[in-house]
C-alpha cells in the first residue's frame, strides 16, 4: 500500500469540512458516534474544522448494543469537548421487530440504521445543523451500509479514506486507545463484526481494492497479491463479486425518463 501523509490529509479534510459548511451556510454538525473508529475520526475533523462547540455527537444504542460502546463513545467526546446526547432506539425499535418472529438479524440491522438516522435528521433539525457521515471508502466500494441509514449524509468527511488510512488519521488526531485497538463493529447485534460478517479481513479489502480501483490491476495480479499476504486467493472473487453487487448503493436512485414530446 502506498505510504499516507495523516498530517496533510487531515489539515486538507478539515480546510475541506470547513468551506462546505460555509458554503452550505450552516456553522454546526450533528453526527452518530458509535464507540468505532470511522464515526471517531469523524468527530475530531469536526471538532478541528467547527470548533468543539458547534459538534453534538449521538449515541444511539439499542438494548443489545455491547456497553463497551457506549462507554468508548462517550469517554470519546469527553476528550474532545463536545456536548453529546443518547437517544436509545429499542422503544422504537421493539413495536415493528414483534410484527415478524422470524426477522433475520440482518433485516434487523437495516431497521435499528435506518431508525438512528431519522432520529440525527431529526436532532439536526432542532440545532439548525448539517448531519456528517461516518462511512469510509472500504466500505462504500463493498456496500457495507444500509441505504438510507448509515449512507446518508449532508457531507462525508472521510468516504475517500481506506480503513487503514481511518486507523493513522485518527491516531494523528488523538482518538482514544481504547477505539483505535477494538474491533470493527457496526454493533447491530451481539457478538457482531465487521469482518466476521464480511469475510475477509480489512486488511484484505483495502489492499485489493486500492490495487482494483486505483491502480486498474487484472483479477491475476489481485490473486497474486492476496496469496502473497498470506490469503486464500479465492477471497479476490467474493470481494469483487460484493463490489458489483452493491454498486447500486453507490448511485443516486434512478429517474425513469418519459419520452419528450415536439413542439
Amino acid at each position: 500500500m502506498p505510504p499516507f501523509d495523516a498530517q496533510k490529509s487531515g489539515t486538507f479534510l478539515v480546510e475541506s469540512l470547513r468551506e462546505e459548511f460555509a458554503k452550505r451556510k450552516h456553522a454546526k454538525a450533528v453526527l452518530g458516534v458509535s464507540g468505532g473508529v470511522d464515526s471517531a475520526l469523524a468527530l475530531a475533523l469536526c471538532v478541528k474544522a467547527l470548533g468543539k462547540e458547534n459538534v453534538l455527537g449521538i449515541m444511539l444504542p439499542y438494548k443489545t448494543s455491547n456497553p463497551t460502546s457506549l462507554r468508548d463513545a462517550t469517554e470519546l467526546c469527553k476528550k474532545f469537548e463536545v456536548s453529546h446526547q443518547t437517544v436509545e432506539i429499542t422503544p422504537m425499535a421493539e413495536p415493528y421487530f414483534a410484527t415478524e418472529e422470524s426477522m433475520s438479524l440482518g433485516r434487523k440491522g437495516n431497521v435499528m440504521a435506518r431508525l438512528r438516522m431519522i432520529v440525527l435528521y431529526d436532532i439536526s433539525a432542532r440545532e439548525k445543523a448539517l448531519v456528517v457521515g461516518t462511512s469510509n471508502k472500504t466500505e462504500v466500494y463493498l456496500g457495507y451500509g444500509t441505504l438510507w441509514g448509515d449512507t446518508v449524509c449532508a457531507v462525508n468527511p472521510i468516504g475517500d479514506l481506506y480503513k487503514y488510512q481511518v486507523y493513522a488519521l485518527a491516531k494523528h488526531l488523538g482518538v482514544t486507545e481504547a477505539i483505535l485497538t477494538k474491533a470493527p463493529s457496526a454493533d447491530l447485534w451481539q457478538g457482531q463484526t465487521d469482518e466476521g460478517e464480511m469475510g475477509f479481513s480489512y486488511a484484505l479489502a483495502d489492499l485489493l481494492l486500492y490495487h482494483a480501483f486505483e491502480r486498474s490491476a487484472a483479477k491475476a495480479e489481485l490473486e497474486d497479491l492476496a496469496r502473497t499476504a498470506g490469503e486464500n486467493s479465492f477471497l479476490v472473487e467474493k470481494l469483487l463479486e460484493r463490489v458489483e453487487k452493491n454498486a447500486f448503493k453507490r448511485s443516486p436512485p434512478l429517474v425513469l425518463q418519459i419520452p419528450r414530446q415536439e413542439n
